[in-house]
């Protein structure tokens, strides 16, 4: 399946209910398994972004799905992009012509 990444910011709404976040992330883990996709890690950073949260899904519209039902709860602004392995790049790299 593929792996995606997920920066999170927290907005104005999430930030006030910070005491919470933990118990929304337990949610939002419940919810995107019934979606069909699999949270395997869920991060609270410092820095430039409040959380990463890392996730399987079957294919990109899944993924979609699952990024836009958390948007919609409005505790957090997210960025996601596709995260490749090891081999999954090697067998991409096979492919370029020198």
């Amino acid at each position: 399946m593929p792996t995606f990444v997920t920066t999170i910011k927290f907005t104005e709404r999430g930030a006030e209910k910070i005491r919470d976040t933990t118990q929304r992330a337990i949610a939002f883990k419940s919810k995107a398994e019934e979606m069909g996709a699999k949270v395997t890690d869920i991060f609270w950073t410092l820095g430039a972004f409040d959380g990463l949260i890392v996730f399987d899904a079957p294919d990109e519209e899944t993924a979609t799905a699952v990024m836009l039902y958390l948007g919609s709860l409005g505790s957090v602004q997210t960025q996601t992009g596709r995260a490749f392995r090891e081999s999954e790049l090697s067998s991409i790299l096979s492919k370029l012509s020198d």
